[in-house]
């Protein structure tokens, strides 16, 4: 396998990701950041941080596929939240969870969460990109 998740002795165990994913492979995979659209573009779930992070997390297994990628190959996400809070982190944990029940897999490389002031449309509430490697 290329990456391989992997959680250090000495750094907390988190459950939702890994703090270190080791890449072997020799082709790099670098997504756009994907939002909560459709392939019209347009915006699914307004106002639902929920659904709207199911979407991302969609569209990112629907680009890395247009790569010959899954996640089983990304080797780092990030996420963009507007006008994040602590109070916040259930819901977006809701819709990981959603997209992986949906795409039968555990979605857990290494990532970073950055809370933002605004996407490129306001309707959007959430962004995801991610950094796979391929063999």
């Amino acid at each position: 396998m290329t990456i391989t998740l992997v959680n250090p002795e000495g750094l907390p165990e988190v459950g939702v990701y890994h703090q270190v994913s080791v890449a072997s492979g020799s082709k790099l995979v670098f997504l756009a950041g994907q939002v909560s659209v459709d392939a019209d573009a347009t915006t699914l779930g307004e106002g639902d941080l929920a659904a709207q992070t199911e979407r991302c997390y969609l569209n990112v297994a629907t680009a890395l596929a247009g790569a010959g990628a899954t996640f089983a190959d990304v080797a780092k996400l990030t996420v963009y939240v507007v006008d994040w809070a602590p109070e916040k982190m259930p819901l977006l944990l809701d819709g990981i969870a959603r997209a992986s029940a949906a795409l039968g897999t555990a979605i857990a490389p290494p990532g970073t969460l950055l809370g933002v002031a605004a996407l490129a449309s306001p309707a959007h509430l959430v962004e995801v990109e991610a950094v796979a490697v391929l063999d």
